[in-house]
């Protein structure tokens, strides 16, 4: 494959944070006098930007239940709760081998930019990335709006780069604009679910990542 640009999915690709945005969630709700989710319904709203999966976790709130949803979780996800949240094993030593070996890096999260950047310098790993895109600087996924910000802003074509991620959402984004995709099968969504949009390859461990570009 001649890549030049690999875009990765943030959590439940090279981060496994989603248990911890379970609990996070799931503590939110409880916070908020709201009920509380099952953690398959959490799990399957990962990747969308919050402002979109609360409504489908939730329904119809106030504008105020909701402005204060969004504060609790993000107090939850990034001061108080103390789920384990590693990068995936392997993950580090891939993007600094992609990023020594000349591909460009980017990151398209549901995250909000100020949670990426703040995950980013905590791993050390804000250096190797040549763009960043959250969920507020754009609009959530599957819309692939983030992923053209992305390709203008480097000057790379849909077809020379490819999007690596764990959800339905981030392979329907890439798939909207003809770009190459990846999924792996580690995260949020199943092997089949992921297999409906047409990646390039399934992986098992973000490691095998090195045998598709």
């Amino acid at each position: 494959m001649n890549y030049r640009l690999v875009i990765f999915d943030w959590d439940g690709t090279l981060m496994d944070s989603v248990d911890r945005i379970v609990s996070s969630m799931q503590a939110s709700a409880q916070a908020c006098a709201l009920p509380i989710p099952e953690a398959s319904a959490v799990r399957n709203i990962i990747g969308l930007s919050l402002y979109k999966a609360l409504p489908l976790l939730f329904g119809a709130l106030t504008a105020s239940q909701n402005e204060q949803l969004l504060q609790v979780y993000r107090r939850y996800y990034m001061e108080l709760d103390n789920t384990p949240a590693p990068l995936f094993s392997g993950a580090t030593e891939l993007i600094k081998d992609l990023h020594q070996r000349g591909y460009q890096l980017a990151v398209a999260t549901g995250k909000q930019r100020a949670g990426l950047d703040q995950v980013l310098m905590e791993t050390q790993l804000t250096e190797y990335f040549h763009a960043l895109r959250g969920a507020d600087q754009a609009v959530s996924k599957p819309d692939p709006l983030m992923l053209q910000q992305i390709l203008d802003e480097l000057n790379v074509s849909a077809s020379e780069a490819v999007m690596v991620g764990d959800s339905s959402y981030d392979l329907a984004m890439a798939q909207a604009i003809a770009m190459p995709r990846i999924g792996v099968t580690y995260g949020v969504h199943d092997a089949p679910r992921l297999q409906q949009h047409q990646p390039v390859a399934l992986i098992d461990d973000i490691r095998q990542l090195r045998q598709w570009v």
